[in-house]
């Protein structure tokens, strides 16, 4: 099976990036039943047109219905997958066994995949539900290399086996969290997490409120549950060997650009792999795509035995290395015609990511208005511009201002 790149869509806009940018299958949430309340999602209609734009491009459509419901929202599932079916998903992905036991009761036409909610550390668990009726298994974020190795060979060839290979970790086991709920009423299993595992914690006593004592877990800083986040585009190669063939990208609720870049960054990264299988080095263009959208320092989670360097205690904050200034609209006669996200200045160094291709670094000496006006800034929210420009770059191209910013050069 030719290894999958998965990738996340969070609406339309989203959606939109990530078949510009080369996905083979992307996943996406309903109004209900979906792990990322917080994104703007798809409703009935909006989840039919998704499908048909992803289908017309020979991509994929994987519905999320991982939440852990409540007895009153189990009552909503029929609705919910009866518009699953009518729009033509090609699989659900499910975390609680009464969940899949009704999908497979009402829609068995839909192919289920097994969220990482589910918490499959093995390869007894990963044919249990085989034998059930899964089609994939989205195997736990704990598990080693040689782990997800082991179950791919003690599991039936035809279960497919997906595993997250970059974005945001949780410090929960596979999700699984109560202090969201605990501390602000928003049930993380339910899809509202509020990430209280990025908050700075200190200790009060008791008899003394108004002396809050910091929680120092190392020197540099108290951010004690703060992870990092996860980047393995430069071992696509050993994750292929051990039998994996969904490589899933964390990231439903980030931007357009994020999914873009990301996206694109593992597309080229896969074909790399395809085309170099026994040599797998990455050209440095493509590894550098990684650190120019805002992350958190990156590290290798679990793959590699223990995750000592999982956690980040100096801050929960991101890095950004690159400012989106503008969207290709078309090129002609020898002009570049954009439309603007982020103001810039004609004589700053911009670089042009175009689908699949090395980005293309230029200096415009001269930006010009819609009517055709010399401008010397571009300054005004969605605001047309072009400048001269050899380069022939496909629509939806991204202008983008290119920072100094390499505090996260490593991936350990």
């Amino acid at each position: 099976m030719r290894p999958e790149v998965l990738a996340p869509a969070g609406d339309r806009e989203r959606l939109c990036a990530a078949l510009d940018f080369g996905a083979d299958a992307v996943y996406l949430g309903g109004t209900m039943f979906g792990m990322r309340a917080g994104a703007p999602n798809f409703d009935a209609q909006a989840l039919c047109e998704a499908v048909s734009l992803a289908h017309a491009r020979h991509v994929k459509v994987y519905l999320t219905l991982n939440t852990l419901p409540r007895d009153p929202e189990i009552d909503l599932l029929p609705q919910f997958l009866s518009e699953a079916v009518n729009a033509g998903v090609d699989a659900v992905i499910v975390a609680d066994l009464g969940v899949f036991q009704i999908v497979r009761k009402l829609a068995p036409q839909l192919h289920i995949h097994m969220s990482t909610q589910t918490g499959i550390v093995n390869y007894a668990a990963a044919n249990a539900l085989y034998e059930m009726g899964a089609r994939r298994v989205v195997l736990a974020r704990e598990l080693s290399l040689e782990e997800i190795a082991a179950i791919r060979q003690r599991t039936p060839e035809d279960l497919e086996i997906e595993v997250f290979v970059h974005g945001a970790m949780c410090v929960s086991f596979s999700g699984r969290c109560l202090l969201s709920a605990y501390f602000t009423d928003r049930d993380a299993n339910r899809g509202a997490c509020a990430q209280p595992c990025r908050w700075k914690y200190h200790l009060v006593e008791e008899k003394r409120p108004h002396l809050p004592m910091p929680i120092e877990e190392t020197p540099e800083g108290t951010y004690i549950l703060n992870a990092r986040d996860m980047c393995m585009i430069d071992h696509l190669d050993k994750l292929a060997e051990a039998g994996v063939t969904s490589f899933k990208i964390e990231g439903r609720a980030k931007s357009a650009y994020y999914v873009s870049v990301i996206t694109n960054a593992y597309r080229m990264a896969m074909d790399w792999y395809l085309a170099h299988p026994d040599s797998y080095r990455l050209p440095d263009w493509i590894r550098e795509e990684v650190f120019k959208v805002s992350h958190r320092r990156y590290c290798t989670g679990f793959f590699f035995g223990h995750p000592n360097a999982c956690q980040y205690y100096e801050t929960s904050g991101y890095i950004s290395a690159c400012e989106v200034a503008g969207i290709v609209e078309r090129c002609e006669n020898g002009m570049v015609y954009a439309t603007q996200r982020n103001r810039f200045f004609a004589g700053d160094t911009i670089e042009i990511l175009a689908p699949g291709k090395k980005p293309v670094t230029l200096k415009p000496e001269a930006l010009y208005n819609a009517d055709g006006e010399s401008v010397d800034a571009v300054r005004n929210a969605m605001m047309p511009f072009s400048f001269a420009c050899t380069e022939v770059f496909p629509p939806h191209s991204i202008i983008r201002i290119p920072s100094a910013d390499t505090e996260s050069r490593d991936i350990q």
